[in-house]
């Protein structure tokens, strides 16, 4: 199945007719999408963890006042971190994504971070969304999600609380007023 659109560097809004699924509510960014699949990661859900707490229970030394919240990147794999990064700092095993961002599973990225020398601009992410060949696809024909190009504001600077509203204005939506139900014509 060849992938008529790419959405790599692209957020996925979860349709309101998402209510009690994994992603009701959610903002996710898409770091890679091809024809094997796609993987991102929600941006909008802090977790009770601070990146501090995180390093503390790591054994890492955390010089700094450290008090961003880690996020629930998604339902895949809660148990591993992943740090998507400003490219400023680039670490020998970090994924070069494209559009200044960076994607980090390694430790030393952690470390840096702890001791006040990391990337400028960062999200600890515990779980990642994955969807395989043609899922992410058929989803989006089922009306599960809306998709606009992503923005490195929205990914670090707005609150996690306005996200979605904010990536939804960049398309001249208000999702306040979204119906849950979707129709073909």
């Amino acid at each position: 199945m060849a992938i008529e659109t790419c959405l790599k560097h692209h957020f996925l809004l979860a349709m309101p007719g998402l209510v009690g699924d994994a992603f009701a509510n959610t903002i996710t960014y898409v770091c890679e999408h091809n024809e094997d699949g796609a993987l991102g990661f929600t941006i909008n859900r802090p977790l009770a963890l601070t990146v501090h707490e995180l390093l503390d229970q790591l054994g890492i030394a955390a010089g700094t006042a450290l008090d961003q919240p880690v996020i629930e990147g998604g339902p895949v794999k809660q148990e591993r971190g992943f740090i998507l990064h400003s490219d400023e700092k680039q670490y020998e095993t970090s994924l070069p994504l494209g559009h200044g961002l960076m994607l980090s599973t390694a430790r030393a990225t952690l470390e840096s971070i702890g001791a006040g020398t990391g990337p400028e601009r960062y999200l600890v992410a515990l779980g990642y969304a994955g969807w395989g060949a043609g899922q992410l696809e058929r989803e989006l024909t089922e009306n599960a999600w809306l998709t606009c190009p992503a923005r490195t504001d929205i990914l670090f600077d707005v609150p996690f609380e306005r996200r979605v509203d904010e990536a939804a204005k960049t398309l001249g939506i208000d999702f306040r007023l979204m119906s849950s139900q979707a129709g073909h014509a």
